[in-house]
């Protein structure tokens, strides 16, 4: 696994944190849980996982309709604020505030505070608990994608958008590593390539039609955009996906799921998998079926820490999943981080 060909990233190696998944998004299970004002636009646009849409002069019961969430105007010391839970837990590297459509309404500045609350805290929990500053007070620019860096090495939950004072924002985006919570996985089955264990897309040979994080995103696919897609292929060869695994693992049963993809399908799979610099079968070459989830039961014993998923010649591939066990030192590894 070798190819140096890679998933479109942004222009410069250091803006390859937006390239990195949106920790708070819904389909890892985010959610904006409170706001101290959404009198214009409801707080839980936030995290919507479509395009912002604007439609000028349609008024509602509050006035224009933003997509996005929008405060009142302030009239009294202080800033807004909401709360969004992360829907897995992690790293965090950067921010992104989208104020689209927001042109004289915007906030001239934000700020972003994160915290760790473990398992399910109440919203009174959150209220009081130990926020850290991981964006300052910054300016912001209406109609625009801001984006602010993120250093900070700690493990967070939770992140707070601070409005200064009021305004409207249309997405925010938390992109980040995932860090879970490895109590779970105690000496149990566990799907390897998923994003939410702490699984993550390294590489792909083409990524025309979709970003391939959504090969390993949780849940069901939704429709024929929610997965990897390729063009179509027009010289020889094959498209590929490299994957590294949630930690060095034993797999035993792999599924490759082409739901939807009726008529752009691969015809045939194969996965090879990699131990540091030693490589080996996993999955030998199979045909595959449109729009049919496919389970493999696997006979090999050797331990992994990354794959590549073979197509031919290209297609899509709505969910990959890699159901196996971790080994005790990749267990142990895991709970280090945790703990740090």
């Amino acid at each position: 696994m070798t190819d140096t060909a890679q998933i479109p990233e942004p222009r410069t190696a250091a803006d390859a944190r937006w390239a990195l998944p949106d920790l708070a998004a819904r389909a890892l299970g985010g959610a904006v849980l409170a706001a101290n004002d959404d009198a214009f636009a409801e707080k839980e646009n936030l995290i919507r996982p479509y395009p912002v849409v604007h439609a000028a002069h349609t008024f509602g019961a509050n006035g224009q309709v933003y997509d996005g969430w929008e405060t009142r105007r302030r009239r009294s010391e202080g800033h807004d604020w909401a709360i969004v839970r992360l829907g897995v837990p992690g790293v965090l590297h950067g921010i992104a505030v989208d104020t689209a459509y927001f042109t004289g309404n915007y906030p001239p500045r934000i700020s972003v505070d994160a915290c760790r609350r473990d398992g399910h805290p109440a919203l009174a929990d959150l209220l009081d608990a130990d926020w850290h500053q991981i964006v300052p007070v910054s300016d912001a620019k209406g109609d625009s994608r801001n984006e602010y860096d993120v250093d900070d090495p700690a493990r967070y939950t939770h992140v707070r958008l601070n409005l200064h004072p009021d305004g409207g924002v249309a997405r925010l985006r938390v992109h980040g590593t995932p860090v879970p919570d490895p109590a779970g996985f105690a000496d149990l089955p566990l799907d390897l390539a998923a994003l939410a264990n702490g699984a993550a897309v390294t590489a792909a040979s083409n990524a025309f039609y979709s970003n391939p994080v959504g090969a390993i995103m949780p849940g069901l696919p939704a429709s024929q955009a929610d997965g990897w897609e390729t063009a179509r292929r027009r010289t020889p060869g094959h498209e590929w996906l490299d994957v590294r695994l949630a930690g060095r693992g034993v797999v035993r049963v792999a599924e490759l799921d082409t739901t939807h993809l009726k008529h752009n399908a691969p015809g045939w799979a194969s996965i090879d998998a990699a131990d540091g610099t030693d490589t080996f079968p996993l999955l030998e070459r199979t045909a595959l079926q449109p729009d049919t989830p496919h389970r493999f039961v696997l006979t090999g014993d050797r331990p992994a820490t990354a794959v590549r998923l073979n197509i031919f010649p290209d297609g899509g591939i709505a969910r990959l999943r890699l159901y196996g066990r971790l080994t005790p030192d990749a267990l142990h590894d895991l709970e280090t981080r945790f703990r740090a």
